[in-house]
């Protein structure tokens, strides 16, 4: 049945988006922003990294392989409203389980459809993400906008304490308890080709991980031990680790003064691999700073170059701010790789302790697959420093 039923996107700025609706009836206000994957809606939809946040996907037609069990990336979605040029009327996959538009309505997220996103995605280009109000209610320009301005902004906001786990448990991509399909069959995943058969005790902060990250980390030969963004150093000794990783998270990474400390306090004790928020996590415990990018870097086809190797890889990103890395310079840390459209820091390596970052989502979920012997990287720093050999 097509749906007619009347929807609006009103922007801070006074800019109004009218569309169809879909998904639930509702009307949220967030922050507007482009992501511009060709596929993986589902995980975009699932990234904690998106709380707080409107997508627009650039991609003209959504929706067309529907919704499934395995492909989330957290129990429920995570961003508040979703935008696409056009909602296909058709879902066609063996694995679907559920179309894009019942997803959305089944956990009160509001989507509109027939938007021009091309105009929209040119206008946050140019003037930079915006707070924005979506609705799938009747309700007026005037209001909308109203709802818009009054959003709280992005820039200072503590959004991990919403998405991080509330107390500390064992990741096993077969246990039901984790609210997750595992990445391969249940009773293939720990005997899949490569890995390595020495298991290494990994300390995982959730700042608002995806699940496919606790699984390439599994996959890779670890132990994941996973710690809400607010347990304290002397929790994470207490377990006894051999390496720490910080996952990826929403919100300004200014604002987590509590997550700094304990970041700084465990850097010099433990091989460290920080991904997206975790990678500016690692640059305020070293004492530099971050800043807000003008619409940030969301999609799976984003350029990085590796200043050491010369290497390119084609990277899945979604990040609103950035390294200073004039900040850095003094603080004991190298800027490893760069991205390629706007020369901002990709990555991060320390000169002397064992600690390397990146910007983008290694895990690609979704994306390509060309920083995936990251993960390969992290676990050889353990092997090598529990061998002392650094």
């Amino acid at each position: 049945m097509s749906q007619t039923k009347p929807a609006v996107l009103a922007l801070e700025d006074g800019s109004i988006f009218r569309g169809l609706a879909f998904g639930a009836d509702a009307t949220i206000a967030g922050e507007c922003v482009f992501n511009t994957s060709m596929t993986g809606y589902q995980e975009i939809l699932t990234d904690p990294s998106y709380f707080g946040q409107i997508v627009t996907m650039t991609a003209v037609q959504i929706g067309n392989y529907g919704v499934n069990d395995e492909d989330t990336e957290a129990t429920i979605p995570k961003c508040s409203g979703f935008v696409v040029r056009e909602l296909s009327p058709v879902v066609s996959n063996w694995r679907s389980t559920m179309s894009l538009g019942d997803y959305l309505r089944k956990y009160g997220i509001p989507g509109i459809s027939e938007v021009d996103t091309r105009a929209l995605t040119k206008k946050l280009r140019v003037d930079g993400a915006m707070k924005c109000c979506i609705s799938t209610l009747p309700i007026t320009d005037a209001e909308a906008v109203r709802r818009a301005k009054s959003w709280q902004d992005m820039a200072g906001a503590d959004y991990v304490k919403d998405v991080t786990t509330k107390v500390p448990y064992l990741w096993r991509a077969d246990d039901p308890a984790n609210h997750n399909a595992p990445y391969f069959p249940v009773g293939t995943t720990m005997n899949a080709p490569g890995i390595p058969a020495k298991k290494f005790r990994v300390a995982a902060f959730d700042y608002g991980a995806k699940h496919s990250i606790f699984r390439k980390l599994v996959n890779q030969g670890f132990d994941v031990q996973v710690f809400p963004a607010t347990a304290t150093a002397e929790q994470v000794r207490e377990h006894k680790p051999d390496a720490v990783f910080l996952s990826n998270g929403p919100g300004d990474p200014s604002a987590l003064p509590y997550i700094h400390k304990t970041v700084s306090a465990l850097l010099p004790e433990y091989p460290t691999f920080g991904i997206c928020l975790g990678h500016q996590m690692v640059t305020h415990a070293l004492g530099g700073e971050t800043f807000k990018l003008k619409f940030g870097h969301r999609g799976g086809n984003q350029p990085v170059k590796n200043l050491e190797t010369g290497k390119v890889s084609i990277t899945a990103q979604n990040h609103g701010f950035a390294t200073d890395p004039k900040s850095i310079e003094k603080r004991g840390a190298v800027v490893t790789e760069i991205n390629l459209n706007d020369n901002t820091v990709e990555g991060l390596r320390h000169k002397d302790l064992p600690v390397f970052t990146v910007q983008y989502h290694p895990e690609a979920a979704p994306g390509p697959n060309d920083a995936d012997p990251l993960f390969l990287d992290f676990y050889r720093m353990v092997e090598k420093r529990k061998a002392g050999k650094i």
